[in-house]
């Protein structure tokens, strides 16, 4: 077995007991997560651009000027974790940001003219690659699925 192979997530193993695991919404959740993370890593890693890195890009573009700590906020994740992201979007040239207006040590984000260019290609890969995931579904399986979803976040 490659190295790749051993650090690859695999939710049954053959051989191993998972125990109370399998019966655990939360452990079901975080296995699909990571399957879905693999798809869609394996899809759009070649162009620099992560779930987080998604999640942040589409943020930005939706609200033109948000500040880094709103970001974060949004996002659920530390400032440090935004500021990453937020760095690694601007070494691929998909975001650019200026001093936040009234705020000289906040940074608003904006999408850079490439970043304008490039995110539709982009989410059209994302939703590409979300079809896949429920292929299998049917259209009122995934109603069903995203309402499921809601109502454990809400």
């Amino acid at each position: 077995m490659s190295q790749d192979e051993k650090r690859r997530f695999d939710p049954h193993r053959p051989g191993v007991d998972y125990g109370v695991l399998d019966e655990l919404i939360g452990y079901g959740l975080r296995r699909a997560q990571i399957r879905m993370t693999e798809a869609f890593d394996a899809q759009l890693g070649g162009l620099g651009v992560t779930t987080q890195r998604f999640s942040a890009l589409v943020l930005i573009a939706s609200n033109p000027g948000l500040k880094q700590t709103e970001l974060a906020s949004l996002m659920g994740i530390a400032r440090s974790g935004a500021l990453a992201i937020t760095r690694a979007l601007i070494a691929h040239g998909l975001i650019k940001q200026h001093p936040a207006p009234g705020d000289a040590r906040a940074q608003a984000l904006f999408l850079s003219p490439f970043g304008e260019v490039k995110l539709p290609q982009i989410v059209d890969l994302v939703r590409a690659h979300d079809r896949e995931l429920v292929r299998g579904f049917s259209a009122a399986e995934v109603e069903t699925l995203k309402s499921l979803l809601e109502r454990i976040q809400t």
